[in-house]
């Protein structure tokens, strides 16, 4: 159900690549919902403690997801954004690098994470992503994704934490 909602482009943001559209999905009120309770239903919710999401579809679906659970969320962002003392990773684009950053404060030690994005593709933000939970002294029990590409090997960069995903291309 939820993959009809979502609209490919083709060419975008380049020639030859198939852009997986998730803008139909949040405009739908069913689509969404939809969304969030397969989210819900990936990891059992007794398994971690907060959910984390990456800037930005990370922070929609996350915090929904949280909302619903009755769980906290903890941001991460692009450099510069939060405004207190962060921990920051850099990892490796297609074209680059790009870095991300969390609150060294986020949470209390030992805390289990959900980690939660809208994309896996080669996994490079949610690996580095991981690498800053465990910084901070979370435990990263799984990651839970709207779209997995499978045909990238996004999962290799995930190391030993689950990976479960409601729609695989």
């Amino acid at each position: 159900m939820v993959d009809s909602f979502i609209r490919d482009v083709p060419d975008f943001p380049k020639a030859g690549i198939l852009f997986k559209d998730i803008t139909p999905l949040l405009q739908d009120p069913r689509g969404l919902a939809k969304s969030i309770d397969g989210l819900a239903d990936l990891v059992d919710p007794d398994s971690y403690d907060l959910v984390c999401g990456i800037e930005s579809r990370g922070f929609i679906f996350g915090t929904a997801l949280a909302s619903k659970l009755g769980k906290g969320f903890v941001p991460i962002r692009k450099p510069g954004k939060l405004p207190w003392k962060t921990e920051s990773e850099s990892y490796e684009l297609e074209y680059g690098t790009d870095t991300i950053e969390i609150h060294v404060d986020a949470t209390a030690l030992g805390k289990r994470f959900l980690m939660v994005d809208d994309l896996l593709a080669t996994g490079g933000t949610m690996g580095a992503a991981l690498t800053l939970v465990r910084r901070i002294g979370a435990e990263p029990v799984a990651c839970a994704f709207v779209i997995e590409l499978g045909f990238l090997p996004g999962r290799e960069k995930l190391g030993d934490v689950p990976a479960h995903s409601l729609i695989k291309y």
